[in-house]
């Protein structure tokens, strides 16, 4: 291609959480970069915890995302527990569990039904598309709602949830409720299981991925709010307090959200990682679905990233309702979590991936040092070479179509980068 240069402006980029731009140089038909240039200010939550005291994090850290504010605040209660030499379990490890699944249903639905599914159907927004499919739109707004539903009795409410504590809740729900809260899962199981046929019928660009994939690991269960180990789809396991030997996050010139690095190299968590390092666990039902979908036991295409969460979404509300029938109220509904000095590591599967939390304590009960690494963190440098390689390959597209596969690449993983406007700038730059 002859010297030239070629600038793609998008005003507005919907239907994902945050503020950034994207800008891609070519020169003579090779792409040379792409950079994901994230614009949003800093928040130091990180500094705002040191000298708190170590019961604070949770209800401080749940702020950073009105998405998934329970990813946040079980990583953060799990790591300082375990600074404090504590390990919660039994009922209150199940409501916690209950309460996490709660989170999955209502973030998973909100990103398949009104930020994904436009992409694949040809609509513009979640509006077009209930203007066409009401039904449908109603089917996943009412399957959202019964997430909702879990946050609300067993968090106190559905966005940044109050009864959560260090130890477990303040108090726990009656045997009565949970029944009650089982009659309205029940029918929300269909519309799970109706959502993965629904969306594995929609086409999929072609595109596998080749990175490394990390997730949180249980070996009795799909690791949901914690697991023993990190497993990883290249190399040996590890556990979650050598989290910082192998992950590096480090500063670009072009964004101020930082870069993480597994061992040196671009990697990937969240639901592709989720499913191909731990399907084993998922429900009977759930590993049925994703062989009628058409998943293998490894999925590398980040597109398909959309079933993969229907999948995900089925196995939280059967998770959910296996809970709720065994459920025994705890009394109490929290353990005594003494402060103590020592360091805490604690992991968890935010809807998006893996979210690692680190605290020091001091015997005074004060905070420290903390350290957050959420998982779009981990993901953007693996996001950019996927940009780079998705450009590569389709250099021959006129401006709009090229842009437009750029958003939907960039929407698969349903980056939460932060809760401020929405706006992508993309720019290309031809040589």
């Amino acid at each position: 291609m002859s010297h030239r240069a070629r600038q793609l402006q998008v005003s507005s980029l919907a239907r994902v959480e945050g503020e950034g731009a994207l800008h891609i140089k070519v020169r003579d038909g090779e792409v040379e970069r792409a950079e994901l240039r994230i614009y949003e200010p800093p928040r130091f939550f990180e500094a705002l915890l040191r000298g708190r005291r170590y019961t604070e994090p949770p209800d401080i850290t749940a702020r950073i995302c009105g998405i998934c504010p329970v990813a946040y605040q079980t990583s953060a209660c799990t790591a300082i527990e375990d600074a404090c030499g504590v390990r919660i379990g039994g009922p209150i490890g199940d409501l916690r569990r209950l309460l996490y699944c709660g989170e999955w249903i209502s973030s998973h639905t909100l990103h398949i039904y009104l930020l994904h599914a436009p992409d694949f159907l040809g609509y513009p927004d979640a509006v077009a598309l209930a203007t066409a499919h009401r039904d449908l739109v109603e089917r996943g707004l009412a399957l959202k709602k019964a997430g909702n539903a879990i946050l609300e009795l067993v968090g106190g409410r559905a966005i940044h949830p109050v009864n959560v504590r260090v130890g477990g809740f303040y108090s726990a729900p009656g045997r009565d409720q949970l029944d009650r809260l089982a009659a309205q899962l029940r029918p929300a199981l269909d519309a799970a299981i109706a959502t993965v046929r629904w969306v594995a019928g929609f086409d999929f660009p072609q595109l596998e991925l080749d990175h490394e994939f990390l997730a949180v690991h249980h070996p009795a269960r799909y690791a949901i709010e914690g697991g023993t180990t990190l497993r990883r789809s290249a190399g040996p396991a590890f556990s979650v307090d050598a989290f910082g030997n192998h992950v590096v996050e480090e500063q670009v010139k072009h964004s101020t959200a930082l870069h993480a690095r597994l061992d040196g190299r671009p990697y990937l968590t969240g639901p592709l990682a989720r499913y191909t390092l731990n399907h084993e666990h998922l429900s009977p039902l759930a590993r049925e679905l994703a062989a009628e979908a058409g998943l293998d036991d490894e999925c590398r295409n980040p597109f398909r990233s959309i079933v993969v969460r229907a999948v995900e979404t089925v196995y939280a509300v059967e998770e959910a309702l296996r809970l709720i029938d065994e459920y025994e109220p705890p009394e109490p509904p929290h353990e005594v979590v003494p402060a103590r000095d020592g360091v805490g590591h604690g992991v968890s599967e935010a809807p998006r991936g893996l979210l690692y939390h680190r605290y020091g304590i001091g015997a005074d009960g004060l905070v420290r040092s903390a350290t957050i690494v959420p998982p779009t963190s981990q993901n953007q440098a693996a996001i950019e070479d996927d940009l780079r390689r998705l450009v590569a390959a389709n250099l021959d597209l006129a401006d709009e179509p090229l842009t437009g596969l750029c958003e939907r690449a960039i929407r698969n993983y349903d980056p939460c980068i932060s809760c401020s406007t929405h706006f992508l700038e993309l720019t290309m730059e031809r040589q």
